[in-house]
């Protein structure tokens, strides 16, 4: 049955980022796939909150870890826990990002800006997106390496494709200089996750270590009316994605239903790139 192939079968995915509002999205993908998702992320009382409602959800033990996945001794405690706890990993999603709701910091002027973009944030940005990813691929990866077998899906962005379109931030009635912009790390990271992704897919092949990327578009999550009008008009499909959208593409790169898929990057944009 072909529907067999997207059945995890109790393998163990490590989400990071996952008390975040996609995180638990994967979470859920995980669990109505039979797999074991564990969770990570580096706010504990947002992954304690997601864990409760997870388990009231599914009637299931979930396994939360906090651990800052930009620190390498933190990640490889993290994954003695969990192989103490599993005694094997098969899935890691690359998930955890920053991501600075721009429409809601009107008040922050013009940090955002490339010309007065901070330094500390330009570092702690790529530390998270990109670091973070290369260093739980090096911890959690490599031990899949070693085993021969396991996959990896790394969460870019349609901003990993294309430049933002900093005119749907624009706001009447304020100086250039003082708009607000999508800041340039978002970019840098979901490109260079897509740059980690084919480096993994070749360098690990031999390994069975299937590597690839999705490129999801904004989802829905109450945002500033003007806002949606605004990007919505750059899609195609005229909306933005819900926040159920993106689980079924996640379980298809993760499951042996995309068994002779590596180094791919998927995007799931409403058509917004095709313009």
């Amino acid at each position: 049955m072909i529907t067999e192939k997207f059945n995890l079968n109790k393998k163990i995915c490590i989400i990071t980022g996952g008390a975040g509002f996609l995180g638990e999205k994967y979470a859920e993908a995980v669990i109505e796939a039979s797999g074991i998702p564990v969770l990570i992320d580096i706010n504990s009382k947002a992954l304690s909150q997601v864990v409760c409602s997870l388990e009231k959800k599914y009637k299931k033990e979930i396994f939360g870890l906090k651990a800052d996945i930009t620190n390498k001794k933190d990640l490889e405690s993290a994954k003695k826990k969990i192989l103490e706890k599993y005694n094997r990993i098969d899935i890691l999603i690359n998930n955890a990002a920053t991501n600075p709701k721009i429409e809601d910091n009107q008040k922050q002027e013009n940090w955002t800006r490339f010309e007065n973009f901070p330094e500390e944030v330009w570092l702690n940005d790529l530390a998270v997106g990109l670091k973070g990813s290369f260093l739980c691929s090096q911890v959690f990866g490599n031990y899949m390496a070693e085993k021969r077998g396991g996959v990896i899906l790394n969460i870019s962005s349609d901003l990993g494709i294309i430049s933002p379109d900093q005119r749907i931030y624009r706001k009447e009635g304020i100086k250039e200089e003082e708009q607000i912009v999508k800041p340039v790390t978002y970019s840098v990271v979901k490109h260079g996750l897509i740059g980690l992704t084919k480096y993994l897919a070749t360098y690990w092949a031999e390994k069975n270590i299937r590597v690839n990327a999705i490129c999801p578009g904004g989802v829905y999550n109450n945002q500033d009316e003007e806002f949606v009008k605004k990007l919505t008009n750059l899609i195609p499909m005229g909306r933005m994605a819900d926040k159920d959208e993106y689980k079924a593409t996640v379980l298809f790169l993760i499951s042996e239903a995309s068994s002779y898929m590596t180094g791919s990057v998927l995007v799931i944009d409403g058509g917004r790139t095709c313009w």
